[in-house]
C-alpha cells in the first residue's frame, strides 16, 4: 500500500502542477461552467482516450495521458461547482487550490478505503478497462443529471466524480509506472 501511496502522491503532484498553471493563464473562468458542461468535458476526454486506444495513433500530437491529467481536473473542477455552485466571479487562487488539494485527499481516502476491501485489485487491470469505467460512470452522472440530481438507492454525482478521479489516477500509474499503453 505504501507504493500505492507515494505512487498516487507523484499523480497527484503531476495533476496539481498542471492545474496551477492552467489557472496561472486562466485565472478560474471554469467556475462559470454548470455541472453538466463539466460533465461533457470529461466525456469528451475519456472518448478521446478510447477513440485512441481503438486507434493506436494521434492526429494531433497528444496521447492519452494529458486527457486522464484533465479528467482529474475536470473531476475535481465539478467537485468544486457542485459544493460552491456556479459562479461569474473569480475565485481567489489560495482558496481554489484549498478546495483542489482537499477533494484529492477525499479522493485518495476513498482508494485507501477501497484498495483495503479490494486488494489492489485494479492493478491487474488494463488501462483501457478504466476508460470504459469511467464513460460508464459518466452515463451514470449524466443520468442523475437528468433527473435533477435524485436518485433512489445510488450514490450521487460526487461519488461518481470521486470514483473517475480514482481511475484516472490509476491509469497514470499505470502508465507512469508499469508503462502500460492499453
Amino acid at each position: 500500500m505504501e507504493k500505492t501511496n507515494q505512487q498516487y502522491d507523484h499523480v497527484m503532484g503531476v495533476c496539481t502542477d498542471i492545474f496551477t498553471r492552467k489557472m496561472s493563464d486562466y485565472g478560474t473562468a471554469w467556475r462559470i461552467l454548470r455541472p453538466v458542461s463539466i460533465t461533457d468535458q470529461i466525456f469528451i476526454k475519456a472518448q478521446r482516450i478510447r477513440t485512441l486506444e481503438e486507434k493506436g495513433d494521434t492526429k494531433v500530437g497528444e496521447g492519452i495521458r494529458p486527457e486522464f491529467i484533465g479528467i482529474i481536473n475536470y473531476a475535481i473542477m465539478g467537485l468544486i461547482q457542485l459544493e460552491l455552485g456556479t459562479a461569474d466571479t473569480e475565485l481567489p487562487a489560495e482558496e481554489t487550490l484549498a478546495h483542489y488539494h482537499r477533494w484529492f485527499a477525499v479522493a485518495k481516502n476513498l482508494m485507501q478505503a477501497k484498495n483495503h476491501d479490494y486488494g489492489e485489485a485494479w492493478r491487474q487491470m488494463r488501462v483501457s478497462s478504466y476508460t470504459d469505467l469511467i464513460l460508464m460512470k459518466l452515463k451514470r452522472v449524466k443520468q442523475i443529471e437528468d433527473n435533477q440530481g435524485k436518485t433512489d438507492i445510488s450514490e450521487g454525482i460526487d461519488a461518481n466524480y470521486l470514483d473517475i478521479i480514482n481511475y484516472a489516477v490509476f491509469a497514470m500509474i499505470k502508465i507512469d509506472f508499469e508503462n502500460h499503453k492499453k
